[in-house]
């Protein structure tokens, strides 16, 4: 078990960069259509409710990517999923499964995991800290 705690630093980076690179992916869909466009041909208005969760998510995306202001920009998603969770996929189903919500819960108690425990060994974050 001791190598695992080792090892616990970059894999706590490594948890970070995935979650992020995946999460930067919604914000894309949403603000560029990419790497797909949205469901139905749906269009994003500007100053809408969905474009502010594009931006977060890509802005939040790119900064969790780098490990740049880890802790706050963590729980500012953490929230942004939660919230997202319960006005968009609850009211279509209580079960995640059914709602389309299980990545929207997952993102939450990732980010939220993220904002108390720190963005890991690599990023701008530890580099300004010294480790």
């Amino acid at each position: 078990m001791n190598r695992l705690a080792v090892v616990s630093p970059w894999l706590l980076s490594l948890l970070r960069i995935v979650a992020a690179l995946l999460f930067l992916e919604h914000g894309l869909q949403k603000l560029a259509g990419f790497p797909a466009p949205l469901p139905g041909g749906m269009q994003l208005t500007p100053f809408t409710l969905l474009w502010f969760a594009g931006v977060l998510e890509v802005a939040g995306g790119v900064l969790l990517t780098i490990g740049l202001f880890t802790r706050p920009v963590a729980f500012l998603l953490s929230g942004e999923m939660a919230i997202g969770y319960f006005m968009i996929h609850l009211p279509r189903n209580f079960f995640p499964l059914l709602n389309g919500g299980d990545a929207a819960i997952l993102f939450c108690f990732v980010f939220l995991y993220l904002a108390a425990a720190g963005g890991g060994a690599f990023g701008v974050d530890a580099a300004r800290s010294g480790g």
